[in-house]
């Protein structure tokens, strides 16, 4: 069985656990996700971001299997999985290139292997980070509510060493 917290070292970070998502995270997730958009995806709308927003907490959140991970006792970023489907991943900007998305993405491929992954063609800063991580492009296709392109990208696990 797996453990619910899986304490790491972070480079330079202090003390840092991965653990399943509750309630009392929101504002904390809620604010990685939208400071992260927003510098991740300038090309969306206000109103755009403000019904994902709404979506995020009311849609997405509840119905996913969601992982925070706290840096000293603080939620600074999360992983929403659908199955091998990661459904999204943001961190507060401040932990971009900094173990903690890798920490989040390892908790993922812990529990579920091969991942596969949507992202905005547009978005340099997650595009990078899948790569280096390992996915590979699947399709390209057009996301009707933005006009943007969106890549599917898979990651193998046994094919990939970290």
């Amino acid at each position: 069985m797996l453990p619910q917290i899986a304490a790491l070292a972070l480079r330079g970070d202090g003390y840092v656990h991965i653990r399943q998502y509750k309630e009392a995270d929101l504002d904390a997730v809620l604010s990685s996700w939208e400071t992260a958009t927003r510098l991740a995806h300038p090309f969306m709308t206000d109103d755009f971001l403000a019904q994902e927003r709404k979506n995020t907490a009311e849609i997405y959140l509840p119905n996913t299997d969601t992982w925070v991970i706290e840096i000293e006792e603080e939620v600074r970023g999360f992983i929403a999985l659908m199955g091998n489907e990661v459904g999204a991943i943001f961190l507060q900007p401040k932990y971009h290139g900094r173990g903690a998305g890798k920490a989040l993405m390892d908790k993922a491929q812990e529990l579920h292997g091969d991942l596969e992954v949507e992202v905005f063609k547009e978005n340099s800063i997650g595009r990078m980070f899948y790569s280096k991580y390992g996915f590979e492009l699947l399709e390209e296709k057009l996301h009707k509510p933005t006009g943007q392109q969106m890549l599917r990208l898979k990651f193998t696990a046994n094919k990939t060493s970290k």
